[in-house]
């Protein structure tokens, strides 16, 4: 007997999306993402990167098409994601674990199941040893860890990262970025991450989707087979400089037609 495909963990049907009575920001988007996908989003500013992780959310509602997110409309999969935004967001007067504990306290969880909870987090992240300090005792890459372990204390199957790492020195972004995977090898969550670092999607990612922009549409898709885990050797290999140089190619065309 034929065995059926799995099922896609998330997919966008000609999803359409407007604001109000504005222009349409996204027309026609559809892709589907596996189980453990690893999927980057690139595209010109403007052409609705961040939206996308609105809509799979369901922090926004879509205008046309259909999501489907585990088998659910966005609205009720909301247990199942983890949104991390370009800001850390942590509250100052909180202590670094009881920021952590925000969202499992929103759900009422039990006090020694959320104390649990945060070491392993901030253990996945090596940071156990600044549970006590205040956000600002923090480096800016420690601050966005610390946003990282609050989303994955609610043991996520589908984390969202809006340009995390954006603001974050290069040297420290590739750090964080080894980390990420690491992090994802163990838990295997499926990830939809926005940046607009060609080299830090092709880092991380096993499939690019490339935006062109006015109204944002899926202009192409890269797959990057390079095995995981990946390392600072990775990154210094020539296959890896050449993958980088293409989807930058690919990436500057789009920018020139829509600019």
């Amino acid at each position: 007997m034929r065995q059926e495909a799995p099922r896609p963990i998330v997919e966008l049907r000609d999803v359409d999306k407007r604001y109000g009575d504005g222009p349409l920001i996204l027309e026609k988007i559809s892709f589907s993402a596996e189980r453990g996908d690893f999927i980057s989003l690139i595209g010109p500013s403007g052409c609705g990167k961040s939206t996308i992780l609105k809509l799979i959310s369901g922090l926004s509602p879509i205008t046309g098409g259909r999501i489907v997110v585990d088998g659910m409309e966005p609205a009720n999969a909301v247990e199942k994601l983890a949104f991390v935004f370009q800001e850390p967001t942590l509250l100052p007067w909180r202590t670094v674990a009881q920021n952590v504990e925000v969202p499992m306290r929103l759900h009422g969880s039990d006090p020694k199941l959320r104390s649990e909870v945060v070491r392993k987090s901030l253990s996945l992240v090596r940071l156990t040893d600044r549970m006590d300090y205040y956000p600002r005792q923090l480096s800016g890459g420690q601050k966005m860890r610390v946003s990282i372990a609050r989303a994955l204390s609610v043991s996520p199957r589908i984390l969202l990262l809006d340009e995390p790492f954006g603001a974050l020195d290069e040297m420290t972004r590739d750090h964080l970025n080894e980390e990420l995977l690491a992090i994802r090898q163990e838990l295997a969550w499926t990830a939809f991450f926005v940046t607009h670092s060609v080299s830090e999607a092709v880092f991380l990612s096993n499939r690019i989707i490339i935006l062109s922009s006015n109204p944002g549409r899926v202009n192409s898709e890269i797959r990057v087979e390079f095995p995981y885990p990946r390392t600072e050797e990775t990154r210094e290999s020539p296959e890896f400089q050449r993958r980088v140089a293409e989807v930058s190619k690919i990436l500057r065309s789009v920018e020139r037609l829509h600019s």
